[in-house]
């Protein structure tokens, strides 16, 4: 085999547990995948024989790209238009089956990540996440370990003060309340819409300055409800809905005419919404039908 080729199979077998990594770090699947890619030229040109673990090494380039990239969009982000969500990505069905995987890709994680200054987002992805060693992370992010156990412990308290506090919900209980919404949302049932909101919810909508949406959070059961009938009541937006995985659980995406216009996530405890996150920015649509690979795991080795 060449080089090359053995370069290629490498990096192949890596991929997926890359841009997992690259996604959690920036929350934009367009942007991972640009890291991905720089981080394949660098692969290609270094000397394998001084690489004596190829997933270290890589994970390490990844998130070096990456963290320059984040510190890049921060400054983006702060001129943002209204609300900004991650862009969601379209996962197959064995990413809810991983419950932690799940939970980390989920909007109400990554809203939260956001929140973690660029050092301690990749800190927190590389050990809470992937379950990198301290030493690991240290060569990662060009610090200390005890400097790293510091920011791991900062950035895990941050996160625990934030993140929604909810009972287990099971996958076929979340699928049960996103039925009935999408249902009501799609046949106009009014009252089957208010019934399936709890009555603290929260819509968050990115529109990204380029489609109506909301400029803050909207929260209670009334506000959302008002919202959503206004929104739905337009008649340029006859929405269809198409069911599929989002971000590690049920979710959708709007059509109207047949044009894609949004996709929703949903956050969903004790037979209601609670969470309801709306994107509607074309430029974070470009993938979503693209169904997307998400692991924290290499693949297995085929049994011979």
């Amino acid at each position: 085999m060449s080089t090359t080729a053995s370069h290629d199979d490498v990096f192949t077998e890596h991929r997926a547990l890359l841009f997992t990594v690259a996604y959690e770090m920036l929350g934009s699947a367009a942007d991972a995948e640009d890291v991905v890619q720089d981080s394949w030229l660098r692969w290609s040109q270094v000397d394998r024989d001084e690489v004596h673990d190829p997933r270290a090494y890589l994970v390490r380039v990844v998130t070096r790209q990456a963290l320059n990239r984040l510190r890049t969009l921060r400054r983006r982000r702060e001129e943002y238009v209204g609300p900004w969500l991650p862009e969601p990505v379209a996962t197959t069905p064995d990413v809810a089956e991983d419950v932690e995987l799940a939970d980390s890709v989920s909007f109400a994680m990554l809203v939260v990540l956001e929140t973690l200054s660029p050092l301690e987002r990749a800190v927190f992805v590389l050990r809470e996440v992937f379950g990198f060693e301290y030493a690991e992370i240290a060569a990662a992010t060009e610090r200390t370990p005890d400097a790293v156990r510091q920011l791991a412990s900062r950035a895990r308290r941050h996160v625990e003060e934030r993140r929604p506090r909810t009972a287990d919900v099971t996958a076929g209980d979340h699928d049960a309340v996103s039925e009935r919404f999408f249902t009501a949302v799609t046949t106009g049932d009014v009252q089957g819409l208010m019934d399936v909101l709890a009555p603290d919810v929260v819509l968050i909508t990115d529109g990204g300055g380029f489609k109506k949406a909301a400029l803050r959070p909207i929260h209670g059961a009334d506000k959302v409800f008002r919202f959503l009938t206004a929104l739905l009541g337009d008649p340029d937006l006859a929405l269809e809905a198409e069911i599929l995985d989002v971000n590690g659980a049920t979710g959708a995406l709007g059509l109207v005419a047949g044009e894609l216009d949004v996709a929703l996530s949903l956050r969903t405890e004790g037979g209601r919404i609670t969470e309801l996150y709306v994107v509607r920015n074309p430029e974070k649509l470009a993938r979503i039908r693209t169904s997307t690979r998400l692991t924290r795991e290499l693949p297995a080795p085929p049994v011979r």
